[in-house]
């Protein structure tokens, strides 16, 4: 059985907190049940890493707070191309490239879930 579970969300609608708000949850008991997990946000959901857009949804922002505080760690890779801004909200602890996203699901001891 995996020790890890690697949340990578990249093709959910940054937009939409019902679909958000699911995979964070899902992220957040995973966490609670003492796995070792990881959220990455990925491309348009890159966005959530940054404090600019952090104010968006009060709701989405207490639930990467709450998973966080369970132990759920948040990294980013952001889209090729875009402008970036390294104002990242605190729950972010990393900002990884492709490869770390590919070496990571390759791992035998990892299980992903894409969003």
């Amino acid at each position: 059985m995996a020790d890890k579970l690697l949340f990578v969300i990249v093709s959910s609608d940054p937009n939409n907190d019902a679909e958000l708000g699911s995979i964070l949850s899902q992220a957040k008991v995973a966490a609670a049940m003492e796995f070792d997990v990881e959220v990455i946000f990925s491309g348009q959901c890159d966005r959530l890493a940054k404090k600019a857009n952090a104010g968006r949804s009060n709701a989405i922002g207490r639930l990467i707070k709450e998973a966080g505080e369970t132990g759920v760690r948040f990294k980013v890779c952001p889209q090729p191309f875009a402008e970036w801004s390294d104002e990242l909200i605190p729950e972010v602890e990393e900002v990884v490239g492709s490869a770390y996203i590919i070496s990571e699901a390759m791992n035998e001891d990892t299980a992903t879930f894409t969003y």
